[in-house]
């Protein structure tokens, strides 16, 4: 069973949550759930944590904050990536207090002990004869990189499943050669919501009429069966299929990966990949379509591959391009807080300036990202009512029924145990 002692019955509200409702209002404001969503979700699955790009050199590294946990994560002297906790092994302080940087060696501040970037300890100053370095290293943290994306499991053993899920994504992602790009910029957002919210908010385009710039680029019938797809969508619908068809083509004369594998909530890992075409001159998410970036990311033959989108539960979505990519990481703050970090990429010869302006590579999402948060924070504000009763997901909104049911089976699971 679970360690917490709360005083709500979160036993109770998970085995009766209904399929095709939203959660009732403790999943998103109580601090019981907070907690028991960090202890059974965050702690024990596979999260993406960063880009390899964030880690270029020996010694770079990035510290992730998960609730009670601090992670290192570091490229060691072979180049390898690797994570530790962020707890001294002599009494506990916590070492690196910087959300970034780089390192020789990481030194404790407290009382001076030193460790290498692949966890031994190196040096603890007046210690006894028969002190045994080499049982005092850094603690480590289950790493994996897949295709230049850095995930990270707290769990003594992660889900095992996540091995078949890296095989099925990495020839989708590979061709647009991410561990050799570079970081172009990086945005944190801090939403006042829950992070479910923000992760629902992402699973479906039924409100993609209020992303007025992302709606030049992204067609906004995601989600929809042709059947579902209102008048006033359908010449984008027309439109979306005779760019389909057209892409298709593309991607199987380039011998690249396009069709949808969808398993959101059938498994530990939950992911859903594809590729699919943008709208305009279906290059990249600019307000006319065309690649933000001159120099694209790999040896493309075309700029215009649309997108390959994936989203993975429980934190994380991706869009890679031809001239770009961006990755998406939720991080919980609080019941009502939460941290979105968006990254952009470029190959790592591009140059501001000259193959990419910043504002126009930023921009779409930029925007998308701050009406994303007030959108999240309205429906926060709403269900701390006490008005608040749960309401029906529609079909556009499949994805969202996904998470929520891949949600409440990790839940119900852990509760188990």
């Amino acid at each position: 069973m679970s360690t917490l002692a709360p005083a709500t019955d979160l036993a109770g509200l998970v085995a009766r949550r209904p399929v095709g409702q939203s959660l009732e209002a403790p999943f998103y404001t109580s601090r019981e759930f907070f907690d028991l969503d960090i202890e059974a979700v965050f702690a024990r699955h596979w999260l993406f944590v960063a880009a390899e790009a964030e880690l270029p050199e020996p010694g770079d590294y990035v510290t992730v904050a998960l609730g009670p946990y601090s992670v290192v994560v570091v490229r060691d002297d072979d180049e390898e990536v690797r994570a530790f906790h962020n707890v001294c092994r002599h009494r506990g302080a916590r070492i690196l207090n910087d959300e970034r940087g780089s390192v020789g060696n990481i030194v404790c501040g407290y009382h001076r002990w030193t460790y290498g970037v692949d966890g031994r300890l190196l040096h603890a100053e007046s210690q006894p004869a028969d002190f045994d370095p080499s049982c005092f290293g850094l603690r480590s943290v289950h790493a994996r990189t897949v295709a230049g994306l850095v995930f990270i499991c707290l769990a003594e053993e992660p889900p095992a499943d996540f091995h078949e899920v890296a095989a099925r994504i990495e020839p989708y992602i590979l061709p647009h050669g991410l561990r050799r790009a570079k970081v172009a910029a990086q945005i944190d957002l801090v939403e006042n919501g829950n992070w479910k919210l923000t992760m629902e908010n992402n699973r479906e385009c039924y409100h993609c009429g209020g992303h007025p710039e992302l709606q030049c680029s992204l067609f906004p019938v995601y989600g929809y069966a042709e059947q579902d797809v209102p008048p006033v969508l359908r010449p984008a619908y027309e439109r979306y299929l005779r760019a389909d068809a057209e892409s298709r083509r593309t991607y199987e004369s380039l011998g690249l990966p396009y069709e949808a594998i969808e398993e959101l909530d059938t498994r530990t890992t939950g992911f859903r990949i594809q590729r699919e075409p943008l709208d305009g001159a279906g290059e990249s998410f600019t307000e006319d379509g065309t690649a933000a970036c001159k120099r694209l990311l790999a040896d493309f033959r075309t700029p215009r591959l649309g997108r390959l989108s994936m989203h993975m539960q429980p934190n994380a979505w991706f869009h890679f391009l031809s001239d770009h990519a961006i990755t998406f990481s939720v991080i919980p703050l609080a019941p009502d807080r939460t941290l979105v970090r968006t990254t952009w990429l470029v190959h790592p010869d591009a140059v501001e300036g000259v193959d990419y302006d910043l504002d126009s590579l930023t921009r779409v999402w930029t925007a998308t990202n701050d009406q994303d948060a007030l959108l999240v924070a309205r429906a926060q504000q709403g269900i701390g009512s006490p008005a608040y009763r749960p309401g029906p997901y529609g079909p556009t909104e499949y994805q969202v029924e996904a998470f929520v049911n891949w949600y409440a089976t990790r839940l119900k699971a852990h509760l188990a145990r």
